[in-house]
C-alpha cells in the first residue's frame, strides 16, 4: 500500500513539473510573439487562469481569428469580470464585430467605457455606419484580382505603371507571430482590371531576412521610402525589451539598382515608425508611429521634407484624426484627400479605411468608407489614382491568403464648394445657412457652416441647381449653377451683402442695424397713425417686401416728461399702432414685432427738466425699426 501512494505521489510531482515547464514554455513563446505557438501550449493547461484566458484571447486576437479569440475573452469576462482589465472588454467588443454580432458589441463598449471611468456613450454602430454610407453612395465597386497568394499580400503602391506590394510568399525562415515566411516587397504588371502579373522581388538590395513592406515613390521613380524591421547591414537592434521596433528607411535608384539605403532621422529604436506617404507635392511625409507625444496606440505623423533634403520635425496630425487606439496606412491622393485605417469604435470591425479631406490646410472630420470598401475584418492600405482607380488588403473572409490585394474602382463624383464671405471685407463668415435645392426649387441639404465658412455639396453631373445663402442682417444670397463633365467640384464663393451695405435707408445707429426714416410724428396723447406717418412708414413697407426674409422689431420710445407708466404704456400702444399699420399694408404679423420702452433708453442727455431743448427732447420721442434678421 505504501509503495502505491509513494507513485501517486510521485506522478503528481511530475505531472506539476510538466505543466509549470508547459506553461513557462507557453509564456517564453508569447513574450516572443510566437502567438500560435503558445496558443497550442495555453489551451492545454487546466485549470485555466485569469492570466492564461488573456493571453490565449490575445493570441487569435492578434491573428484576427475573431471567433476563436471571442471564445477565449468571454470565458475570461464570465469568470473574472471584476479583476481583468478594461481593454479586454473593448478587445472583447471588436471581435464580437469580428463576426458581426453588432449589436452585442455595442453593448460590450458602453461597458468598456464604464470601466474607464467615462460617461457610457450610446453606440448604434449599425444605423450609424449606415448613415454615412448614404453620404458616400456606396460608389465603390470592388473585385478580386489575379497575383494573391495563400501567405499574406497586402501593402500595394504606385510605381509608374508598374504595382509594388508586400508578400510573404518567399521561401525560407517563419516569422513566430503568424508562422509564415517574412515579407519581402514584390513588384508587377497590371492591367486594366488590376490583375497583378509578372510579379518578381522588387530589389536584393531591398529585401532582407526581415520584413519589408508599405513603400511609396517619387514621381520621378528615384526615390524610395519602404518600412523594415530595426534591421540595417546586417545588424538588428532590439530596445530594452528586446523588441525590434519597425523604422522607415530611405533608397536611391542608381543605374536601375536601388542603394544608398539609409533610416530616417526620427526613427528611434524604442520604437516603431511605418507606412511612409508621400503627398502630390512630395514635400511632406506622413506615417504612422507610436513614438512620444502620441495619442493611442499608434498615431498618424506629418513631417516637412525640406529642399535640401533634411526633414523637419514630425507633427502629429492630432485628435480631429488620432484617436486613442489605432491609426495606421496613410495614403494621400492628389487631391489631398487622407485615407487610413483605425479600429476606432464606429467600425465594421477590426480595422476600417477612413477618408479626411485637407481643407484650409486643416483635416475634416474622417468618415468611414462603408462597405465594399469596409468589412467585418481588417481593411487597410489604401491607395487611388487619378483615374479613380486603386487597391487596397484586407483579410476578410473569401480571400486566398491571409491577406490579400482587392482591386476597386469608384464612380466619379461631382461637388459644389466654396466659402462664404463678406463681399465687402472678404472675411469669412462662419453660422451662414447654406442650402442646396434642385431647378425646381426643392430643398435637397442644407448646412450652417462653422469657423472654416465652408461648404460642400455632392451634385450630379449635367443638373442645375440652386445655391440660396441666408445670414442674420444680410441680404439672402441665390446663383444658379450647371454642374458640367470633367469638372469634379465645382467652386462657387458665396459673397454676401449686408442690409447695410445693400441699403442707403438701412444704417448701425445706437448700436443697432437700422431702417431710418424720418421721424413720425403722434398727436399728443394719442397712438393712432397719422397721414405723415403713413408715408414715411410706406417706405418700412417698401424695404420688407424687398426682402421677404427679413424681421423686424418697431420700438416705440419716449422724452423723460410724463410718469414713467404713463410712458411705458404709451410707447406700447404706439409700437403696436405702427406693426398694425405695416401688417395692414401686407407685411406678415410674424415678421413684426412691438415693444414699448417708454423713457428706457434715451439716446442722449436729455433726462432732466431745463437739461435739452424742445429739439433734444423730440430725438428721445422716437420709433426705430431694428431688423432683428
Amino acid at each position: 500500500m505504501k509503495n502505491i501512494y509513494y507513485i501517486l505521489f510521485i506522478l503528481a510531482i511530475s505531472t506539476q513539473v510538466a505543466n509549470s515547464q508547459n506553461l513557462n514554455r507557453a509564456n517564453h513563446l508569447f513574450e516572443d510573439r510566437a502567438y500560435m505557438d503558445a496558443a497550442e501550449l495555453y489551451a492545454n493547461e487546466s485549470p485555466k487562469t485569469q492570466e492564461i484566458y488573456q493571453k490565449l484571447g490575445d493570441c487569435y486576437y492578434f491573428n484576427s481569428d475573431m471567433k476563436i479569440a471571442a471564445k477565449w475573452y468571454k470565458f475570461l469576462l464570465t469568470e473574472y469580470n471584476n479583476t481583468v482589465s478594461p481593454q479586454y472588454y473593448y478587445r472583447y467588443a471588436q471581435t464580437l464585430k469580428g463576426i458581426k454580432k453588432y449589436d452585442e458589441a455595442d453593448e460590450w463598449f458602453q461597458k468598456y467605457k464604464e470601466q474607464l471611468h467615462q460617461t457610457p456613450e450610446v453606440i448604434k454602430t449599425l444605423s450609424t455606419l449606415k448613415n454615412e454610407k448614404e453620404q458616400l453612395k456606396n460608389n465603390y465597386v470592388v473585385h478580386k484580382i489575379k497575383g494573391n497568394t495563400s501567405f499574406s499580400d497586402f501593402g500595394t503602391s504606385f510605381y509608374g505603371d508598374k504595382i509594388v506590394f508586400a508578400s510573404a510568399s518567399k521561401k525560407g525562415n517563419l516569422y513566430a507571430w503568424n508562422n509564415e515566411p517574412y515579407l519581402d516587397l514584390y513588384i508587377a504588371n497590371k492591367d486594366e482590371n488590376g490583375n497583378l502579373s509578372n510579379i518578381e522581388p522588387l530589389s536584393k538590395n531591398i529585401n532582407s531576412k526581415m520584413h519589408e513592406a508599405n513603400a511609396v515613390f517619387t514621381k520621378d521613380g528615384k526615390t524610395m521610402y519602404f518600412t523594415r524591421n530595426n534591421y540595417l547591414n546586417g545588424k538588428k537592434g532590439k530596445d530594452a525589451q528586446k523588441i525590434n521596433h519597425l523604422k522607415i528607411y530611405k533608397a536611391e535608384l542608381v543605374n536601375d539598382q536601388w542603394t544608398n539605403i539609409t533610416e530616417l532621422p526620427f526613427n528611434n529604436v524604442n520604437y516603431s515608425v511605418e507606412h511612409p506617404a508621400l503627398n502630390s507635392a512630395e514635400n511632406k511625409l506622413y506615417f504612422a508611429s507610436d513614438m512620444p507625444g502620441s495619442i493611442g496606440s499608434l498615431d498618424l505623423f506629418e513631417v516637412d521634407i525640406n529642399k535640401d533634403g533634411t526633414f523637419g520635425t514630425p507633427k502629429n496630425l492630432g485628435p480631429k484624426i488620432n484617436t486613442i487606439y489605432r491609426e495606421q496606412f496613410p495614403f494621400i491622393s492628389k487631391n489631398n484627400d487622407l485615407y487610413f485605417s483605425s479600429d476606432r469604435p464606429l467600425g465594421y470591425g477590426g480595422l476600417d479605411i477612413f477618408k479626411s479631406s485637407l481643407v484650409n490646410n486643416q483635416f475634416t472630420t474622417p468618415i468611414n468608407l462603408g462597405t465594399p470598401i469596409n468589412s467585418n475584418l481588417d481593411d487597410f492600405s489604401f491607395i487611388i489614382n487619378d483615374k479613380n482607380k486603386g487597391y487596397f488588403s484586407s483579410n476578410r473572409n473569401g480571400g486566398v491568403g491571409d491577406d490579400d490585394i482587392y482591386a476597386f474602382i469608384q464612380n466619379q463624383k461631382y461637388f459644389v464648394n466654396g466659402l462664404v464671405k463678406d463681399k465687402t471685407s472678404m472675411k469669412l463668415l462662419p453660422e451662414t445657412e447654406v442650402s442646396l435645392l434642385n431647378n425646381n426649387g426643392k430643398l435637397l441639404k442644407k448646412v450652417v457652416v462653422d469657423n472654416q465658412a465652408s461648404y460642400n455639396f455632392e451634385v450630379e453631373n449635367g443638373k442645375s441647381y440652386l445655391i440660396k445663402a441666408t445670414k442674420n442682417l444680410y441680404v439672402p444670397f441665390q446663383t444658379e449653377f450647371q454642374v458640367t463633365n470633367n469638372i469634379a467640384t465645382n467652386k462657387l464663393p458665396i459673397l454676401m451683402e449686408s442690409f447695410e451695405q445693400a441699403e442707403k435707408n438701412i444704417i448701425a445707429e445706437n448700436n443697432k442695424i437700422q431702417i431710418k426714416i424720418k421721424p413720425i410724428y403722434f398727436d399728443f396723447d394719442k397712438w393712432n397713425i397719422r397721414k405723415d406717418a403713413a408715408l414715411e412708414l410706406n417706405n418700412v413697407v417698401t424695404i420688407l417686401n424687398k426682402y421677404p426674409s427679413m424681421k423686424i422689431e418697431v420700438g416705440a420710445h419716449t422724452d423723460f416728461r410724463g410718469s414713467a407708466d404713463y410712458n411705458l404704456m404709451l410707447s406700447e400702444k404706439r409700437a403696436k399702432s405702427v406693426k398694425k399699420y405695416l401688417v395692414s399694408q401686407g407685411i406678415n404679423s410674424d415678421r413684426v414685432t412691438s415693444a414699448g420702452y417708454g423713457e428706457t433708453q434715451p439716446i442722449n442727455n436729455c433726462t432732466k427738466p431745463g437739461s435739452c431743448n424742445e429739439e433734444g427732447y423730440d430725438k428721445n420721442r422716437r420709433c426705430e425699426f431694428v431688423i432683428l434678421h
